[in-house]
């Protein structure tokens, strides 16, 4: 993997966010300029148990429900654990680290902001190959996962 281009940053809350604090964090990190691309992690929410003698039946979890970010509603298939992000320049980093600053002092809980150039990749991997061919767009690379039959979802913010 080469050098990233952009600053890339990280954050990661002391706990799993809820639907509500996600959706309302990712409103508040859609709206600052300069982000190319953003990817959110965490622990899976099925849809079925995958396993045990439950599997195969519907998994009643809360967390699993419709968002809605920027003007784009979606699932959300994981618990939030970590938000990552592509930004144009280091400004942006100092943007975002403010915004996170009043929201995580408003849920009284701490959170951690990491920045580098490490944590997404900026060449296809085999898996990009695999799902998008050998003329990927670069804004997708490195978001794929090779289980999931539909791809990325594209926000629209500002």
């Amino acid at each position: 993997m080469t050098e990233a281009d952009y600053p890339q940053c990280r954050i990661v809350p002391l706990r799993m966010l809820k639907p509500e604090s996600s959706e309302k964090l990712l409103n508040l990190i859609v709206k600052v300029p300069g982000i190319r691309r953003m990817m959110i992690n965490g622990p899976s929410l099925p849809r079925t148990v995958p396993y045990g003698p439950a599997r195969g039946k519907p998994n009643p979890n809360t967390n699993r429900r419709v968002i809605t970010v920027g003007t784009s509603d979606f699932e959300l298939q994981v618990q939030v654990g970590s938000i990552t992000m592509e930004v144009e320049d280091d400004s942006v980093i100092e943007e975002i680290r403010a915004l996170c600053d009043a929201f995580f002092e408003e849920k009284k809980f701490p959170y951690q902001l990491q920045s580098g150039r490490k944590f997404m990749k900026t060449q296809a991997t085999t898996a990009d190959y695999a799902k998008y061919g050998p003329h990927a767009d670069p804004a997708v690379i490195g978001l794929t996962d090779p289980r999931k039959k539909e791809g990325p979802i594209i926000i629209q913010g500002r």
